[in-house]
């Protein structure tokens, strides 16, 4: 009999794209970046050479040309040789100001440097187009009203051109801040589930710290995966690495919470894999998730847990959400390209005040369960207030009123500064 795998899904296109130059080519693409006009990329840009290389956005290879961009932008998704549609819903783009355009020329290729200088890669048979912002950011939030952080962070600064092509990476991308270790690729992370013998595997998308809320949530998904029949669901617990807003909890402090949760035995190590996801965050809403459901596609996961209003964020004007709450999980049970992905809308979890622990909300008695939002849990920890017992664990909620504390102290100690 032949042994269960976890591939139960293929990667759009079919095959896992892997952009990172093998060992034995890096010294000669080494001496061919060195030979090629330069464009130097910022810190998110570097964060997106990471997702590209990886095979994240398989069939991508490269960032995008003119012709894929509008696919994306219009279509949310890319057509494939075979006739078939990859979902793809985020342009993923480099931008050029009109200074890098006239130094790269008439050149076929380029090379791309970090934000240090340091070469990162080579990309070949470039094509430059015109990056008309306002579209572009239109078409991604629904929406040009001033304040959407990656937009300040990444596109308002950013050229008036976009230059795409076949990327080639001269080494995988590290970061060196303690954290490589977490950062499986979907490749690495396939052979993973493969070793524990995982025959489902649910993505649980995350960017703030784990509450008993959504152990709960995830404890309760891989009950009804053994009521349906699977042997061993594997949970992976996916926080996302790259861009966030500033008034999220950083990923080092959030990675220390997630392996609190895990030692006290909230979540069960044996059949959880915490990995972090590179790519930055877009604040886009039901656009967006498509990304992330898409890119969990490709690490091998064939059950995707959405909640409510995922990926989204308060107006940055008024205020009221920026998309409705619902949007999001009805848009993935529709998303072009993600129909061989199984979507897992989860039931709302609160704290119920009589049993004194979080539990899934039950209408008929709803006076009974407090909400407590992602901003009522940072205002508790930084005014040192604890929350009601059995909303975290312990050890998972020292290490956000440390991070607080710590901040409330630099800010104590910091020189004052002269005004005029």
């Amino acid at each position: 009999m032949s042994a269960i795998r976890s591939s139960l899904i293929d990667p759009d296109g079919g095959a896992l794209v892997d952009l990172v130059a093998p060992p034995e080519r890096r010294a000669a693409l080494r001496a061919e970046a060195e030979a090629l006009p330069r464009v130097r990329l910022a810190a998110v840009d570097v964060e997106w050479a990471h997702v590209l290389a990886e095979g994240w956005a398989s069939p991508l290879r490269g960032f995008m040309r003119e012709q894929e961009y509008l696919q994306c932008l219009h279509f949310n998704s890319l057509r494939l040789p075979s006739g078939g549609l990859a979902n793809m819903s985020l342009p993923i783009v480099l931008a050029l100001d009109d200074a890098a355009k006239d130094r790269v020329g008439a050149a076929p290729d380029v090379a791309l440097a970090g934000p240090d200088g340091q070469l990162l890669a080579v990309l070949r048979s470039i094509e430059i187009y015109p990056h008309n912002k306002e579209e572009r950011i239109a078409r991604t939030w629904g929406t040009t009203a001033p304040g959407l952080p990656y937009v300040d962070e990444a596109i308002t600064p950013a050229g008036n051109w976009l230059i795409g092509g076949d990327l080639e990476v001269l080494q995988p991308i590290k970061y060196n801040d303690g954290l490589d270790h977490y950062r499986l690729s979907p490749q690495q992370l396939r052979d993973e589930f493969d070793k524990r013998g995982a025959d489902a595997v649910f993505a649980f998308q995350l960017r703030n710290p784990v509450h008993n809320g959504h152990a709960l949530l995830m404890n309760d998904t891989r009950r009804r995966l053994l009521e349906m029949g699977f042997k061993n669901p594997i949970l992976l617990l996916h926080p996302l690495g790259g861009f966030t807003k500033a008034d999220d909890v950083p990923l080092p402090v959030r990675m220390e919470q997630h392996s609190k949760v895990l030692e006290d035995g909230v979540l069960d190590p044996e059949t959880t894999i915490v990995s972090i996801f590179p790519s930055p965050m877009h604040y886009a809403g039901p656009t967006e998730v498509q990304w992330h459901a898409k890119a969990r596609i490709n690490a091998g996961a064939n059950f995707y847990i959405v909640g409510r209003d995922p990926a989204g964020m308060g107006h940055p004007t008024e205020k009221r959400d920026l998309y409705n709450p619902d949007h999001g999980k009805k848009v993935l049970s529709m998303a072009p390209g993600l129909e061989k992905l199984n979507i897992l809308p989860f039931k709302v979890a609160a704290y119920d005040t009589v049993a004194k622990k979080m539990a899934f909300f039950e209408p008929s008695r709803s006076q009974d369960f407090l909400f407590i939002s992602g901003t009522k849990m940072r205002t508790f920890a930084k005014t040192g207030e604890n929350p009601p017992d059995g909303f975290m664990c312990p050890g998972g909620w020292k290490v956000l009123v440390d991070y607080y504390n710590s901040l409330q102290t630099e800010g104590a100690t910091a020189p004052a500064t002269a005004t005029v």
